[in-house]
């Protein structure tokens, strides 16, 4: 009974296991076609990729321009420094105790103003002594006026001798010499108790004062004595403007000055340290008539209005000096040159779009343009934006603006 159950269990499933093989079998080959299939597709799109023909990329775009050309004065570039036209170190003619300072340091002062006050009473005192020998002299002389002619007298009358009249007559000159030396004591105590009081010889700024009040200041009239330095004091309006040439420059200077109307070569524009435009104005009005062997330079000098007094002595300034006639002078961003060890290049474009370096010569900036001395005609496109995407020999889409020049005041 078990036995005849067991094999009917078996049959049965014997009979399951063989209906499920053709479903796994048609599963199988339905994924063998469909893994056939998509590399087939993937296989038919890298053939179509690959058969498609392909566009060049896009030239790179620049913005090119022509020189910008524009008539300029030839000029020279210095840096120097301003200096005072009138410089004074205020000393005392006079010994005594400092009883007062009449100032603020670093005020504008006057001419005349008070500055300084030295004790008078010493002077004073000296000044009443030499008047009172003045009048002891002048009442000396009036008795020997008085007695010379009662001696005369008495010669005309045969009363006196000769010598009584010669006697008189030297008590007289005696008298006179006295009493001149009297008035000369009375000018000298005069000059001495006026400079008691220092007063400004000129109008500009004081310094620092140097002796306190009370302190006991050394004066004399003589250089060779030593005195106290009280302060110093310097003028403002106008002020001097130093620099120096060297002797290139300065051959280049007196070659193109003969040139010019002279009030124009003598004219000179400034611009302090913190300025980016020369709207000061002066006038040069010395060149030293030595160039100095140990620096090779050459001395020269403008004198520049100050009325607002800002400008102060020793501060640094750049100069220039205008040399010769305008002429027709090439200008170019000073982005667009660019440096080659020691010499400087712009890229060009050419005609069909090839882009070509030109070593060129620079000057100066003018207008916010570099000058271009050579190496650049007025017709070569120059690339001004988009240099970093222009390689020698490459070709670029150019689009063409025009040049501006920033124009400054006084001279181009």
């Amino acid at each position: 009974m078990n036995e005849a159950t067991n094999w009917s269990a078996a049959r049965e499933q014997g009979q399951r296991t063989d209906r499920r093989l053709p479903a796994r079998l048609w599963i199988a080959v339905g994924t063998a076609i469909a893994a056939v299939g998509l590399a087939w597709l993937a296989y038919s799109y890298r053939q179509s990729d690959a058969a498609a023909p392909t566009s060049p990329p896009p030239l790179p775009q620049v913005v090119v321009s022509k020189p910008l050309v524009r008539n300029l004065y030839s000029r020279l570039g210095f840096l120097g420094q301003f200096s005072a036209v009138d410089q004074v170190e205020l000393r005392a003619q006079v010994g005594g105790t400092l009883t007062g300072i009449h100032f603020k340091d670093g005020d504008i002062v006057h001419k005349g103003d008070l500055l300084f006050t030295i004790d008078p009473r010493p002077y004073e005192i000296r000044l009443a002594q030499a008047t009172a020998q003045l009048e002891t002299g002048s009442a000396r002389l009036e008795l020997a006026k008085h007695e010379l002619w009662r001696a005369q007298e008495l010669k005309r009358t045969d009363f006196g001798t000769m010598q009584a009249v010669d006697q008189r007559m030297a008590d007289l000159q005696a008298a006179q010499a006295s009493v001149d030396d009297a008035k000369a004591q009375i000018r000298d105590a005069q000059f001495d108790l006026e400079h008691c009081r220092i007063t400004a010889p000129f109008t500009g700024r004081i310094g620092t004062h140097l002796v306190s009040v009370g302190n006991l200041i050394a004066g004399s009239r003589y250089a060779t004595s030593p005195t106290t330095l009280l302060g110093t004091l310097v003028s403002l309006d106008p002020i001097y403007f130093d620099f120096d040439m060297s002797e290139s420059d300065f051959l280049t200077f007196s070659r193109d000055r003969a040139q010019l109307n002279r009030v124009l070569a003598d004219k000179v524009e400034l611009a302090l340290s913190d300025e980016t435009q020369f709207t000061r104005r002066g006038t040069l009005d010395f060149v030293d008539n030595v160039l100095d062997r140990s620096s090779g330079t050459i001395h020269a000098r403008a004198t520049v209005s100050n009325p607002e007094l800002f400008l102060t002595p020793g501060e640094f300034a750049r100069v220039r000096l205008v040399l010769g006639a305008a002429v027709p002078t090439l200008l170019v961003p000073d982005t667009s040159v660019l440096p080659d060890q020691s010499q400087h290049l712009v890229m060009t474009v050419s005609a069909d779009g090839t882009v070509a370096p030109k070593q060129v010569e620079i000057g100066a900036i003018r207008g916010g343009l570099r000058v271009i001395r050579s190496g650049l005609s007025p017709n070569d496109q120059v690339i001004i934006e988009g240099i970093p995407y222009a390689r020698s020999g490459s070709k670029v889409a150019p689009q063409e603006r025009a040049i501006r020049y920033a124009a400054a005041q006084g001279h181009d």
